[in-house]
């Protein structure tokens, strides 16, 4: 069945139900490859699918319209994941023009053999005229790739926002009303923080600049689209964006004989007493897309992890590499573990992520015990999780 978004623009994409890895972000809900076609005076298909699913895409446009009657096919973003069925679009749509920044064409051209390509390069002055419709540019680079650029449809406020805006949500429905709001924000965040929260700044700066468009709807290249909340998604990613802090307390560890764990558990009942939010993950069960969505808000991260072969556990390297990597801002933070002979291991090499992502440090020693926790020590856990809710809040009322 085909969906319409506004008089005769329509969804073409395609929903991948199966998909559960997008390079290391666990997809628990699958996801979508959303592109649009808007049918004017002339045809424009605004962004392709990910390469397997190209036949799909070229069935949704002909059952629309013929494809050698398509004018222009506009690329907004060259990962693969978008750009990839467009070797199949551009050979089945022979009288298309691709239409992006030269940014894009130049990424293209080092994906995809396009030596016979109709490029119209264009640049933010650039109008492309569809009879009575209007396609207008804004590039936003960095947001999430230097390439990366929005379409935008005056006549019918509509914005075409590539990644941002996304979820990795696969639905048959296609609309934000039509699904559970919190359901879908729970991706969007998700998408948010492991997709696009190292590009904060560039993001705000998007923001700032689309708040002067006119939007009644907004079309992602992924999951649901925008028409009825678009004021509770466009507020979000503002706070986002500056990683603003909830009362929130995250704590996360791998452990070999339940010494690190029992920490972990006295500094979780320390900072539930502050009456702040505390979450409590072992890395053994959870993965690091989860606790990237959780580390947006948090105000404070305690990390723990005992000693192994002189250093740090795997999972917990592998946490802490991968949100070093996106870079959660504002955070403070501190170090735990056990240890056997090597006193300088697991929880030192914790302290040393911690400060390359620039957390203020709660301790400049981490707390940690040999071999089994005391209960001296467990209480200076409970102590320091007591601290720990409390600088959140401070960070909070900031």
């Amino acid at each position: 069945m085909k969906t319409e978004l506004k008089k005769d623009i329509y969804w073409v994409g395609y929903v991948d139900w199966d998909v559960r890895d997008f390079h290391g972000y666990r997809t628990e809900r699958g996801s979508s490859y959303n592109a649009y076609l808007v049918k004017d005076e002339k045809i424009a298909i605004i962004d392709s699918v990910k390469a397997p699913f190209a036949k799909h895409l070229l069935g949704n446009i002909a059952v629309i319209t013929p494809l050698d009657k398509v004018d222009y096919v506009v690329c907004n973003h060259a990962e693969p994941d978008h750009s990839g069925s467009l070797p199949a679009l551009m050979a089945a749509c022979a009288n298309a023009e691709l239409v992006c920044n030269a940014k894009c064409q130049k990424a293209l051209s080092m994906y995809y053999d396009t030596s016979q390509w109709k490029f119209k390069v264009i640049d933010e002055s650039g109008k492309i005229s569809l009879g009575s419709r209007t396609l207008t540019f804004m590039d936003t680079p960095m947001a999430h790739w230097p390439e990366s650029m929005f379409t935008y449809i005056p006549e019918e406020k509509l914005l075409f926002s590539m990644d941002a805006f996304g979820q990795h949500y696969a639905r048959s429905e296609r609309f934000d009303d039509e699904v559970p709001l919190a359901e879908v924000m729970e991706e969007a965040k998700t998408y948010y923080a492991n997709i696009i929260m190292l590009y904060g700044r560039q993001v705000a700066k998007v923001l700032e600049r689309a708040a002067g468009l006119d939007i009644a709807m907004v079309a992602p290249s992924h999951g649901i689209i925008w028409r009825k909340n678009l004021a509770v998604i466009i507020e979000a990613y503002k706070r986002w964006s500056v990683c603003k802090a909830e009362p929130k307390v995250l704590i996360f560890f791998d452990s070999m004989w339940h010494s690190t764990e029992k920490i972990a558990e006295a500094i979780y009942e320390g900072a539930e007493r502050k009456g702040v939010s505390v979450k409590k993950y072992d890395l053994k069960s959870t993965n690091i897309t989860r606790l990237a969505a959780e580390s947006i808000d948090c105000a404070v991260m305690a990390v723990g992890s005992p000693t192994l072969n002189k250093g740090i556990m795997p999972k917990v390297a592998e946490a802490l590499t991968y949100l070093e990597g996106l870079a959660p801002a504002g955070k403070a933070a501190a170090a735990f573990g056990s240890y056997g002979w090597a006193p300088k291991g697991g929880a030192h090499a914790v302290m040393e992520y911690l400060k390359r992502m620039n957390c203020e440090l709660i301790s400049e020693e981490p707390l940690q015990c040999q071999f089994k926790p005391v209960p001296e020590l467990l209480a200076e856990a409970r102590e320091l999780g007591e601290k720990l809710a409390a600088k959140a809040l401070e960070i909070v009322e900031k």
